[in-house]
Formats: structure tokens, sequence, C-alpha cells
């Protein structure tokens, strides 16, 4: 999820590991813990300069299990061997800096896991891309509860049962949002399959995931052999069906794709994605359809999409996102998006 969300609960895990022995400073500690996996955005340009590696290393090894064990040992030992001098002297152990490690380092992967990104929890023995598409990347009613119930908790004493409650409060919060959005997907999953075929549509397979900032306005995606069908579904829409579907053929044949960079653009995008030209030579338009249109009535507003090219003997890219008219607002922009939300 986002670095603020990802922040608050390795706070959280921190306050969890030593915040009786530590205070508020078991907060900061978890906190960096639970930034560490994202690092992975810079590491990977100090071994990479080609963007499509790039991208498929965020999420990688330092999101994996394996990076966890590890970096709880490594982070654990080195901060105890830092902090454990003066007046600090014995006042923790290097198994409570293991322990908090741990659990900042393996809460943030696992929580990524619930999002539509892909996160490579197997690597590096397996590059399957974990994502159980039930919440969005970022969602303020996960978030601000849990922010809240953290900033209160820094104001009591260590060893107060208050502060224990706002702890308890914040992840019990949390952790309920999260179940919900489960149910959420359970059932936007039944009113896509039913659909799919009332509809008569021979699908392959299909996904689902909610829109940015919310889990109550959902899009999927459906393949068949030739098309792709996309929808978008509100849990406060008046039937339990999808009425609009924007199809988009397949075209993927304008690219190489059993090119070796290409092909990892593809396992990026779970093989969900097409093709475009564009007004440049040599230069494509390549939209993942894992996440939803900027507009659901626009099948070019695609949000995940990037410039593919040729870059010497290597395909690359630059991101892109949809073609913005000069005279886009704010409100032109997310209006689409809001009013669909509303239910229809």
């Amino acid at each position: 999820m986002d670095s603020i969300t990802q922040i608050v609960l390795g706070a959280a895990c921190g306050e969890v590991a030593l915040g009786k022995k530590i205070g508020n400073k078991a907060l900061l500690f978890g906190a960096i813990g639970g930034t560490i996996p994202d690092l992975d955005v810079f590491v990977g340009r100090w071994f990479y300069n080609n963007e499509i590696d790039i991208m498929a290393f965020h999420r990688g090894f330092m999101h994996s299990i394996l990076f966890t064990i590890i970096g709880a040992f490594v982070f654990g030992w080195l901060v105890f061997k830092l902090y454990d001098k003066g007046k600090r002297k014995g006042t923790t152990t290097k198994k409570g800096w293991i322990w908090l490690f741990f659990l900042s380092l393996f809460t943030h992967p696992i929580l990524d896991s619930f999002t539509p990104y892909g996160t490579q929890l197997f690597a590096p023995f397996s590059d399957y891309r974990v994502a159980f598409n039930n919440i969005s990347v970022a969602d303020p009613m996960y978030t601000l509860p849990f922010f809240f119930c953290m900033i209160v908790l820094l104001f009591y004493k260590r060893n107060t049962e208050k502060r224990k409650l706002w702890l308890k409060l914040g992840l019990g919060i949390s952790s309920v949002y999260l179940l919900f959005t489960l149910v959420n997907k359970v059932y936007v999953n039944s009113v896509y399959k039913k659909t799919l075929q009332s509809e008569g549509i021979s699908y392959l397979r299909y996904q689902t995931q909610p829109t940015i900032f919310n889990n109550i306005l959902w899009y999927g995606v459906a393949e068949t052999e030739t098309e792709y069908h996309l929808g978008f579904y509100s849990i406060l829409d008046k039937s339990s069906q999808i009425t609009n579907w924007k199809v988009i053929s397949k075209k993927n044949d304008l690219l190489p794709m059993n090119d070796t960079d290409l092909a990892k653009l593809a396992w990026f995008s779970n093989d969900y994605y097409t093709v475009r030209t564009t007004k440049k030579d040599n230069e494509y338009k390549y939209c993942d359809l894992r996440y939803p249109l900027l507009n659901p009535d626009d099948v070019e507003s695609s949000l995940f999409t990037f410039r593919v090219y040729k870059n010497g003997s290597r395909w690359d890219m630059k991101n892109s996102g949809p073609d913005f008219d000069e005279n886009t607002t704010a409100s032109s922009l997310f209006g689409p998006m809001i009013q669909r939300l509303k239910g229809q």
C-alpha cells in the first residue's frame, strides 16, 4: 500500500515489540522497518537502467519472506549494537530488536498482497505475485483511523493501559475494515461472474479490484479468446449486475511480445494488456488493463499506461498515463468516476 499506511503499520509493530521498554522510540524504529521494503524503488535504479527491469524489481525480493527473515536479523542486530550503549545499556535485548524488525518487515509485504499490484512473497524461488485485489493501494478508510489511534497513543506513557487500548483500537479497526473489503470482494466477484454467465460471455478468466481511495466502486476485466470486457460496479448500484461493458479487441501483435523485455512487461500485467500505436514511429502505448479506466465511459483513459519504445537493442518504457486535454480540470478528470461511485 502507500508509504504513509506502511509507516503507520510499521509504527504499530514497533509498539507491539518494544513499546513497553522504549516508548515512542519503538514507533519510530517500527516506522523505519515498515519503510525498508519500499526502498526497492530506489535500489532498483542502482542495479538497472531499464525502466521495465526497475518496475519488475519493485515488490520483488525486498518484499519477500526470505528478505524479511534476513532483514530482521541484520537490522535487529545492527540497531541493537548501536542502541545498547551508555544509559541505554541493558534496557533492551537483541531478541527484542529482531522481533521488532521481523514484525515491521513481514507485515509490509503481507498488507501489500491484498492490493492489486502483486507482491513476490516467495522470491527468489518463485516470481509468482500474490495479489488478492480486495483493497486499493491507497484507501483512507483503512489508514486514517489507524493513523489517528497511533497519534493519540504517543501522548500516553509507555506502561499505561490507555496506551495499550489505543494500540488495540488502531490494529482492530484497520483489521475489521480489511475483513470488510474481503467480504465486498466475494460479493463483487459473484456479481461479475453472474453477469458474464447471464450475458453468454464465454470468458477465459476475470479479475476484480476496487478503484482508488475507496472500496465502494469496483472495476473488473474479463478475458475472452478475442476481447477484453471492462466493467464497473458500485456497491450502491440498484441492480446486482454489470450494465455497461466496454469491449477492447485483442491487438497484441503490434509488438514482439516474446521478446525478453516485453514478456516481462506482460508478466507484470498478468497478461491483461493491450497495445496501441502512437503518432511517433517505433513507439507504442502499452495499457495495463488490470487497473481501472479513469473515465468509466472512455476506453482510452486507462490509468496504468506506458510508452514503449526501442532503446538500442532492448525495449524500454516511460510512464505516460491517459492523454489529457489542455483544458482538463480536477472536476472533469475525477467527476465521471465519482458520479459512477454514487451508483446507478
